[in-house]
């Protein structure tokens, strides 16, 4: 009930304060023609066009804004699961058929989360359309069956039941599976294009570059020597030189680099088409197009270069007169979205800030395409063949072999197994370790493995980096909502004002239990709905008679002080919403079992020209509202959401879900229609957020793994057009959150254990945060949680992970996990409250209130010098107020920056901060591994960005096989931060 709870409480406030979502950022489609210097058409294609928005961050100061969402998109840290958690650790794998005859591989383990205490069950379902990966907490007391876990995935019927598999070597074939996800290391094309230059033939013709090519190519990597080159090679030739002498070469986040440039390709004077340098740039999916000369000379297009294999083109060009680069992408028509967008001009000055932005563009870009029917049909066909190949090797060996081992199932357990039968699965193990980390240690020495990412990026902070805001809280959060600067919460010791710093403040006692509230601060008011079943209530408090309360130290309110709060006709209600666009008037919607009860607000501030506006608003909030009409459903709403429509006359809707399905109900009417039905058995409603894009409204859909974005149309003759449309999509979580949350340009999905962080416009994943513990508190602005650990920037997976179990619900004596237990019994671990400001996500100076009901002075966040403007609720301020604030701050901003800083003075700040941060006294600076770190961390890291320095893997191999009798143990200690050192 709590999770349901929390569905409705913290993933419904999600209004327009949570960022702009819009796709212009990633562009446009258009139909491009290019001709020759006749004016004859040549070729045509459709490329979705990426310029920077013409609008984007027009209304925000220089330094106001900064980029938050330069990300790596399925960092194949995260995705490859079997390399990360399966592989060198003793875990199941079975192999079935489904009811269409369809063989598939099931894999199974439990494993510690990055060393957090979490245990978990990671589960990878093969199919031959693709891989599903979920995550399933453990629990001692809980026994899983595999048919449970494949219902999880939404696999119930079969034409075999699964059965276990045993041989070692399967991990070898498993690990074939996962590498047709995509490669770790990349090749792009890098062409070179003189100023007028109009065809391909002219463009590969160019024996050599300018002084700005090269010193493009010198940002963008190091300039290698194929011959005896060791490292990944991209399709060249590093043995006889057919290819060229010379190559530009990089690591950039733990994938390697390989750079096919034209200038580099061999040159023949007799072959005017170029065709050697054609086959390597040609077959690539990416190239970036280096393009000499101003912005008014003839633009490159993509339809100059005849290729069917390449998808996405980057037009770099360089301006000398202020040392800067423009970037624009060009995108076939069929590859989805792919991050990051462009900035407004898309115009870099920082030439390692370029930098980064342009790999991880183009490293997106390729992944993005892999994901078009070209590509994707060809791997599902790939991946069919493999599944089926294996699948026809496999059961002959499972029909003869006849003994206990192969016969028993995922749910069997074994409590009294015979000594014999004990020692021979213990031997099995540990050759299935023993293949498995020698089979993870090829990987990584050849390359073929992802590198941890925060190995590679010590000092970048992330926007998911939380804070901590109240240390040692002793309370059972049941719900809350941020005031200003600070958090009211309701917990099993009453209703308590928190602030940072601060000692906690008691509003209320504990007679009055608030499930769900809302501080409307704009509008003076607290909603809140308190105690449960028939005695349930929706009240309303004005938030100034609240604070004067808490300044005068007069009273703590109690249940018997609320009954002049009360809202008519909301007795017994389960559940309400209000609209989260506070420019329109207030709605509140109450669900009393399966009825609906909506109340406005009838004095609204925007309402100014009505003479009801004129007059001063009534002494009892409660007569501030009016009940308007009542509608009934087939059954009780889980989950509620208002939808404002583009009128607000008769368009507004109620999103609700109950049994399922998601309906829409007209607020006006009373009808009801339906916008997405569930097909599976079971369904875990988590929430349905309205978002609005570029003004129309839509919605993500979510419930059990799955997220589904449904745009919602205005009305046309009377009812919502809510077919499916080319703006639909969908996507996964890896496990069932209890909580949603949209801060453009991410979505964060809420686990008991974990932060899953994706991008809104594709669902691509970003990070995974573990965090044990965790309960979400608020997001209506800055979201709020309660842990027993923060949010770190990356992950730490340099510590050892769990050891493996033989059956995942009933582990071994003699490898069970030890876990941490109570040095009291009875003691409760102590649990803090954290802050993600919802500034860091959303990557802009976010307006809103910053006075504190606890504090009676303004809290400005200016620098010094700049006179601190007066602050109001500004949230929900008008259009016009914010530009006014937004225009003044600007001006003094501006002013405060006529003074440039040299060169010179920049430098000598820098190594000020940089001798403090490394002062002892000061403090030493954390690393992200702890005390893992050693010097050799860095010169592995050193040696892979400069590959001259490298040394010879061949001796690290030599060195370890020369002792084999210890081999296999010590790879067991392992971790993935020393395997990527030995390479």
């Amino acid at each position: 009930l709590m999770k349901r709870f929390y569905s409705s409480s913290v993933s419904e406030d999600l209004g327009c304060g949570r960022g702009e979502f819009s796709r212009k950022h990633y562009g446009s489609v258009e139909l491009l023609i290019s001709s020759d210097a006749d004016g004859a058409i040549q070729r045509a294609g459709r490329f979705r066009v990426e310029n920077g928005s013409s609008g984007e961050n027009m209304d925000y100061a220089p330094g106001t804004w900064h980029r938050t969402d330069v990300h790596l998109e399925n960092p194949e840290y995260h995705t490859r699961w079997y390399f990360k958690y399966f592989l060198g650790k003793v875990h199941q794998n079975y192999i079935g058929t489904d009811a269409e005859k369809n063989p598939f591989f099931l894999s199974v383990v439990l494993s510690d989360q990055n060393n957090q205490r979490v245990p978990q069950y990671h589960s990878i379902l093969w199919r031959k359309t693709g891989t599903q990966k979920i995550c399933l907490p453990y629990s001692p007391t809980k026994t899983l069956s595999v048919k449970s876990i494949l219902s999880a995935m939404s696999l119930d019927k079969f034409e075999k039941s699964p059965r276990e598999v045993f041989h070692p070597e399967i991990q070898k074939d498993l690990l074939v599976l996962e590498e047709q996800e995509g490669s770790v290391n990349f090749k792009f094309g890098v062409l070179y294009a003189k100023d007028g230059q109009l065809t391909d033939d002219e463009m590969f013709s160019n024996e050599t570059g300018s002084e700005s090519f090269q010193r493009f190519l010198h940002l963008l990597g190091d300039t290698i020597t194929l011959k005896g080159w060791s490292g990944y090679r991209g399709g060249l030739d590093t043995k006889n030189d057919t290819t060229g002498t010379c190559s530009v070469y990089t690591v950039f986040q733990g994938h390697e680099i390989m750079f096919h440039v034209s200038t580099m390709l061999p040159y023949s004077r007799e072959n005017k088409q170029q065709v050697e340098r054609k086959r390597h740039i040609g077959n690539d999916i990416v190239t970036i197009i280096f393009q000499e000369g101003e912005e008014s000379s003839p633009a490159f297009k993509p339809s100059m270069i005849r290729s069917h294999f390449t998808h996405i083109f980057a037009l770099v060009r360089y301006n000398k007169q202020n040392d800067s680069y423009r970037l624009k992408i060009f995108s076939e028509e069929s590859v989805p979205l792919f991050g990051p967008p462009l900035p407004s001009p898309p115009v870099f000055t920082n030439h390692q800030e370029f930098r980064d932005f342009v790999l991880v563009k183009l490293i997106n870009g390729e992944k993005a395409t892999l994901e078009t029917p070209t590509f994707s049909q060809k791997r599902q066909r790939t991946l069919d063949m493999l599944i089926r190949s294996l699948y026809q090797d496999m059961m002959p060996d499972l029909h003869k072999v006849n003994n206990m081992l192969n016969r028993r199932s995922f749910s069997d357990v074994l409590p009294e197994s015979p000594k014999s039968t004990r020692k021979k699965e213990e031997a099995r193990q540990a050759e299935f370790v023993r293949l498995g980390q020698a089979l993870k240690l090829k990987t990584s020495v050849k390359g073929d493995a992802a590198a941890n990412l925060a190995t590679t990026s010590f000092c970048k902070k992330e926007p998911w980096e939380s804070q901590s805001f109240c240390s040692n809280f002793p309370h059972e959060v049941v719900c809350a909502d941020s005031w200003g600067q600070s958090l009211l919460v309701s917990t099993d010791a009453g209703i308590l004002l928190i602030d940072d710093g601060q000692p906690s403040v008691q509003v209320f006692d504990k007679t009055l239990q608030i499930k769900q509230m809302n501080v409307l601060e704009a509008l003076d008011l607290l909603i809140a709905r308190t105690d449960k079943g028939k005695d349930s209530r929706i009240l309303v408090f004005r938030l100034s008679a609240v604070q004067n309360d808490i300044e005068t130290k007069k009273m703590i309110r109690s249940k018997y002080d609320c009954r002049e709060n009360k809202l008519e006709r909301t007795k017994g209600c389960h559940l309400y919403a209000i609209n989260t666009h506070h420019g329109s008037e207030l709605r509140i919607v109450v669900a009393i079992r399966n009825k609906l009860l909506l109340v406005t607000k009838k004095y609204n501030s925007h309402n100014s020209l009505t003479s009801t506006s004129l007059l001063s608003p009534p002494e009892s909030p409660v007569e501030e509202f009016q009940y308007i009409r009542e509608i009934c459903l087939s059954d009780p709403p889980v989950v509620m959401t208002l939808v404002d429509g583009p009128t607000g006359d008769s368009d507004n809707m109620i999103c609700v879900a109950y049994r399922h399905q998601f309906d829409l109900v007209n607020e006006s009417t009373g009808e009801s229609y339906r916008l997405h039905h569930v097909e599976t058995n079971r369904v875990n409603f988590v929430a349905a957020i309205d978002v609005y894009e570029d003004g129309e409204a839509g919605l993500l859909l979510c419930y059990n793994y799955v997220c589904q974005y449904r745009k919602v149309y205005p009305f046309s003759g009377g009812s919502p057009l809510v077919q499916p449309s080319a703006y639909d999509f969908h996507f996964s979580w890896n496990q069932v959150p209890y909580a949603v949350v949209c801060a453009f340009p991410y979505v964060l999905a809420f686990t008991t254990d974990s932060i899953e962080i994706r991008l809104v416009v594709n669902g691509n994943l970003v990070h995974t945060a573990v965090v044990p513990e965790l309960q979400l508190v608020a997001s209506r602005s800055d979201i709020y949680f309660k842990a027993t650990a923060a949010v770190s920037g990356s992950s730490d997976s340099s510590s050892k992970e769990m050891g493996s179990k033989s059956s995942p619900q009933t582990p071994t004596a003699y490898e069970k996990p030890e876990f941490p237990l109570p040095s009291l019994e009875g003691e409760v671990p102590c649990k803090n409250l954290y802050k993600i400001p919802l500034s860091n996500l959303v990557g802009r100076s976010i307006e809103r209130p910053l006075k504190s009901p606890l504090a009676p002075k303004v809290i400005t966040t200016t620098p010094s010098g700049i006179t601190s403007l007066p602050v109001t609720h500004s949230l929900s301020l008008s259009r016009m107020e914010i530009k006014e604030i937004a225009s003044r701050t600007r001006k003094e901003l501006l002013g405060l920056l006529d003074e440039p800083i040299t060169k010179t003075e920049g430098a000598q700040k820098l190594q000020k901060v940089s001798r403090r941060q490394s002062d002892p006294k000061q403090g030493a600076v954390r690393s992200s591994s702890s005390e893992r770190i050693t010097s050799s961390s860095f010169e592995g890291y050193s040696e892979r960005r400069h590959p001259s320095a490298s040394s010879d893997p061949d001796t690290l191999a030599n060195r370890e096989e020369s002792s084999p009798s210890s081999y296999p143990f010590q790879l067991i200690s392992l971790c993935d931060e020393d395997i990527i050192d030995l390479k």
